[in-house]
């Protein structure tokens, strides 16, 4: 191999460890602008990544106290009383404004982009729940915003039901019958 090979591979490793993903529809790959999630060694680190993209991006600021981050199996989060059913599709990610707690529903992987905007989504959520909500559903339109802006910035599309999250975030009775 001679020095010319070796310094072109020297230089093209840095560009493809910022390569995210081909983007649909266009020739190309996209860059991400912050690349320094995909580096976090643990949980916290990548908690504090997030926050700091938030502290750019949400209108609420960063809570004094993290929230505790836990790794659940899909029939757990079922169960969760209040947290789940409130939903659209498969529950990937709930929070507990009472316990401070956000529950991820395993599979969840830290390296993929997708699962990492859920855990976005709930430190939106812990952000907003020391603020006044007429329904939990009035915070969800903002989270998936977020969500969606992230995502973006990385060459990826949000998957939501905007129209059910819309009408969520109405906080309107759901059962209405005339007496």
């Amino acid at each position: 191999m001679t020095f010319l090979d070796r310094a072109g591979r020297w230089l093209a490793a840095p560009v493809l460890c910022m390569l995210v993903s081909a983007v649909p529809g266009e020739a190309g790959f996209r860059l991400d602008p912050d690349p320094a999630w995909r580096h976090a060694t643990d949980m916290g680190t990548l908690v504090t990544v997030l926050e700091d993209w938030l502290d750019r991006e949400a209108p609420w600021e960063r809570r004094d106290q993290l929230p505790e981050i836990l790794l659940i199996q899909p029939e757990r989060a079922a169960g969760l009383s209040g947290l789940a059913g409130r939903g659209h599709g498969r529950t990937r990610g709930l929070y507990d404004p009472d316990s401070g707690t956000v529950y991820l529903v395993e599979p969840w992987d830290a390296g993929d982009a997708e699962d990492v905007s859920v855990l976005l989504h709930e430190l939106v959520h812990h952000r907003q729940a020391v603020h006044h909500w007429y329904c939990p559903g009035a915070q969800e339109e903002a989270a998936y915003r977020l969500q969606e802006r992230w995502l973006g910035e990385r060459g990826l599309e949000a998957d939501v039901n905007w129209i059910a999250v819309v009408l969520e975030a109405g906080c309107t009775p759901k059962d209405i019958h005339p007496e």
